[in-house]
């Protein structure tokens, strides 16, 4: 099992947990699918509610196994046959919870909790699931969740951050650009890629940014950019023959500015697919966000998503009293 801290740094599977004093916090034992993206929104929602936690991997055996749980959990039948390599890594070491986002971790969430006598908590909704034998359930709001006394609505992604990833990520952008300040009024553009929901074309790109550059250069902002690892190569390219201030080009340089620019930018342009993203500009900061629309047409989650991100502007999302109804749910307060 790999343990972590409040801040996700690994400790020793046999370090001694804190006991008898004042620092000693709660801990919670997260699951995790392997998908990053699930595995943060968990370490989130664990500190939001005031947990330090440990992380376990579960993995069904097969597409079988995982359409079977879903039969079993309405029946009310919890096992751990369904899952690889799960008992030799379960430990009870006095959780108060226990966690996980995504479909992969719902059925594994509700089947460990009611082994560890703990309550049991997941982030997003868990269709086709029990949804009433789960203590809370912090669903996002594109996923349009019905209204039940554990779920707790909430407006964009949890993002497993704090104050201090936000200041080392500044630290690192002035020291790559060899400067102690920037323009006050910069404007910083993040680009995503395609997905099931969205398209980009260089055409589209090159208008996007074309817009950017007439509204913002006119009254000298500086502009900055970003691609990413799902950035088409042919819209980098566009990309690249724009004179930005500042510009990463994934393809040529791994270097992470997006805690810089969510920290530092005035104005903060993201591509409607990035839910990740915007979900932290929405967060953290005190950019405008505006919303770069490379979606599909029809209504789905990623539209619904970008649509409360574009109405927020520059409002940041207070989470505090969800997780503060969170803890309720848990019984943790």
């Amino acid at each position: 099992m790999h343990r972590q801290g409040k801040h996700g740094v690994g400790e020793a599977s046999g370090s001694p947990r804190r006991k008898g004093n004042a620092a000693e916090k709660m801990k919670a034992l997260i699951l995790t699918d392997g998908k990053a993206g699930h595995e943060n929104q968990s370490k989130a929602f664990a500190r939001g509610v005031g947990c330090e936690f440990d992380i376990l991997p579960v993995r069904f055996k097969s597409k079988a196994a995982k359409a079977l749980s879903y039969l079993l959990d309405n029946l009310g039948i919890r096992t751990t046959a369904l899952f690889d390599g799960f008992e030799e890594k379960l430990e009870d070491c006095g959780y108060c919870a226990v966690l996980g986002t995504g479909s992969g971790t719902f059925y594994a969430a509700k089947t460990i909790a009611r082994r560890l006598n703990v309550p049991c908590g997941v982030v997003l909704l868990p269709r086709g699931y029990s949804i009433g034998s789960f203590d809370c359930i912090l669903a996002p709001a594109f996923d349009n969740p019905p209204s039940a006394p554990n779920i707790i609505e909430i407006p964009v992604n949890l993002v497993a951050a704090d104050a201090s990833f936000y200041e080392a990520g500044v630290k690192s952008f002035r020291e790559k650009r060899d400067c102690e300040t920037e323009s006050k009024n910069a404007v910083a553009v993040i680009v995503g890629g395609p997905n099931k929901c969205s398209t980009m074309t260089p055409e589209w790109m090159r208008s996007q940014l074309e817009g950017i550059f007439s509204v913002h250069k006119a009254v000298g902002h500086e502009i900055w950019v970003t691609t990413s690892r799902r950035t088409p190569p042919e819209v980098e390219a566009v990309v690249d023959s724009f004179p930005f201030d500042y510009k990463l080009l994934y393809s040529r340089d791994h270097f992470n500015p997006i805690p810089a620019f969510v920290s530092l930018a005035s104005h903060l342009y993201v591509t409607a697919e990035s839910t990740g993203m915007l979900s932290e500009a929405c967060s953290f900061g005190k950019a405008e966000v505006h919303v770069m629309d490379n979606l599909l047409p029809g209504p789905h989650k990623f539209r619904r998503f970008a649509e409360t991100c574009a109405r927020l502007g520059t409002e940041k999302v207070d989470l505090s009293d969800r997780f503060a109804a969170a803890k309720s749910l848990l019984g943790l307060s």
